[in-house]
């Protein structure tokens, strides 16, 4: 993504997906689709663009039911224990959602079945009758959520009842091979019956969407080329209905609805656009959610995990036209898996709390805290295809990388400033040939790292703000400040006025990353604007004052023994 084609737009919306409240969330989802859209976000406002970021909690659908039915209780009860916990887990890990909203709020159920009500008039929303599974021994009809068997593309004998986890393929769950309920205490071979619900005609949207998704520039092949390939396939009437007594109620006047609701993947999307109006309510402008999401000149970027592509790039944009009061989304970023790699084994395996192979937010940060958290996890983003987290790496990578090559260099830089100049920046002195090379450096650095970003390449953008913490150390080892202390003070006093501007530019370059790092970095060099709005373009060209006071260092990355990391 070019600067300019960001200019073009007056304001940014930035969403991440909606995790369900039926369970912690654990450091894979951290890096699908929320880590970046912070990281993202951060750099944005240090730009200076008006950028809103949204989120919140998925309240409805079959997984809160199983919850509350493993455990006896509500599905109130779920959604509100689990809402709270992840939104402090989220802030704990410095993910700065402008607001964590609820589907369940009655403002969503408004919107949702606006949306439902406005297809239906336009013709894109149909009634039918269907056969569905039935369970006899529970006396109900089966959601595919409740329905697990074989799936029919790869294979994989634990696909869920509409998508596979393994493949990402969705169909029809009559498509699945070997089905059987999942309920709690059931477990039988349902049956088929017929029934009635209500389907999106998505097979009216395929040359719109069609002429919409070659129209999109920037996006990464997996988004692009899913969409393309169910495209492809021709797009077919969807299910947006489902038999339950837990969602937005549907809005029309047919005993047929009676015990259905909304299908959670037809009203969860819609949350999105409920943050926005209460965030909007909040702030005193009821009325500005419609500059993010019917004006043109805003910018909407979903960041998901892989499975939602589908939802993401065919099915919410078919409801956005067929509404038509809304514009579609410029960009959807979507990552790959990340997977658990256990020490001793070879292959990696993905996250399942079934499988204790869970590593839950709020614990890491409690334990190792958000700066790691969040440089590893960026080191390793499964951006183009699924990667692995494993304990010793993990270890390995922040001892190796956060600590001996950042931190290291910031705490050599400021301890000599302490020692030899009392702790004030010294004269700049006539820089040479390498101090100029230094300088181009650290433009450089902004350059890359900025460009990185706006074409949502987080690794490579951390790389780029890593390679300039390499080049200082280069620098600092080069110039040898311990020898030129004693035989020549005034190059001694230009190696450490140099490193200390790379210090500098240090702490603004990390801010979208490594937020709490940055700003004790900040702190220790009475930097107090580091990541204001404008602080960007600054990087590079605002330096540190002769004289100016520095604070005694402390160590950024502290290391991590081996007994301190589990295997």
């Amino acid at each position: 993504m070019e600067e300019s084609e960001l200019s073009e737009f007056r304001r940014t919306l930035v969403t991440s997906a909606l995790p369900y409240a039926n369970g912690r969330i654990h450091i894979g989802h951290l890096a699908g689709a929320y880590l970046p859209a912070d990281i993202y976000v951060r750099y944005l406002r240090m730009k200076g663009e008006e950028v809103l970021f949204v989120c919140g909690s998925d309240e409805h659908g079959v997984p809160i039911t199983l919850r509350a039915l493993e455990e006896g209780t509500t599905p109130k009860a779920v959604i509100d224990r689990f809402h709270g916990e992840n939104e402090k887990a989220f802030k704990a890990a410095q993910i700065d959602f402008d607001i964590y909203g609820r589907t369940s709020w009655p403002r969503h159920h408004e919107f949702a079945q606006d949306f439902f009500k406005r297809l239906m008039e336009g013709g894109y929303i149909e009634k039918r009758t269907i056969e569905q599974y039935y369970s006899e021994k529970m006396k109900m009809f089966l959601p595919d959520r409740y329905v697990e068997g074989t799936c029919p593309k790869c294979g994989y004998e634990k696909a869920r009842g509409d998508q596979c986890d393994n493949c990402s393929a969705t169909y029809e769950v009559t498509e699945l091979l070997s089905p059987h309920s999942t309920i709690p205490g059931d477990g039988s071979t349902p049956v088929l019956k017929e029934t009635v619900h209500w389907f999106l005609r998505l097979d009216l949207f395929q040359e719109r969407l069609e002429r919409w998704i070659g129209e999109r520039s920037g996006w990464r092949p997996n988004v692009k080329g899913g969409a393309i390939s169910w495209l492809k396939e021709g797009l077919r009437p969807r299910c947006v209905t489902r038999d339950t007594e837990w969602g937005v109620e549907i809005p029309v006047d047919d005993p047929d609805a009676r015990g259905k609701r909304i299908y959670v993947w037809f009203d969860a999307p819609i949350g999105y656009i409920t943050n926005t109006a209460v965030w909007a309510e909040r702030s005193g402008r009821p009325e500005a959610w419609r500059e993010y999401w019917q004006s043109e000149e805003c910018r909407i970027v979903h960041f998901i995990g892989k499975d939602n592509i589908q939802f993401h790039a065919i099915i919410f944009p078919a409801m956005l036209a067929g509404h038509g009061d809304y514009i579609l989304p410029d960009m959807v970023v979507a990552n790959e898996y990340l997977n658990f790699l256990r020490a001793g084994q070879s292959a990696a395996e993905k996250f399942s709390k079934s499988r204790g192979t869970v590593v839950e937010v709020g614990w890491f940060v409690e334990t190792f805290g958000a700066d790691r958290l969040r440089y590893y996890l960026t080191a390793i983003a499964p951006e183009t295809s699924d990667s692995e987290f494993s304990w010793r790496d993990f270890r390995d990578r922040t001892n190796g990388e956060a600590a001996d090559v950042l931190g290291n260099f910031i705490h050599r830089t400021l301890s000599f400033t302490m020692k030899t100049f009392g702790g004030r920046v010294p004269p700049p002195q006539q820089a040479g040939e390498r101090e100029e090379r230094v300088a181009e450096k650290i433009l450089q650095a902004r350059a890359d790292v900025g460009r990185l970003l706006e074409s949502f390449q987080f690794r490579q953008a951390q790389n780029a703000l890593m390679e300039l913490a390499r080049e200082g150390n280069r620098y600092f080892d080069e110039q040898q400040p311990w020898v030129t202390r004693k035989s020549d003070l005034g190059a001694c006093a230009r190696t450490i006025n140099t490193c200390l501007q790379i210090a500098g530019a240090l702490s603004r370059l990390m801010a979208p990353f490594l937020p709490g790092a940055a700003e004790r970095l900040a702190r220790m060099l009475g930097m107090n604007d580091h990541d204001k709005p404008g602080s960007w373009e600054r990087i590079g060209v605002e330096r540190l004052a002769e004289g100016h006071e520095i604070s005694k260092p402390e160590i950024l990355f502290p290391k991590l023994e081996p007994d301190q990391v589990p295997e």
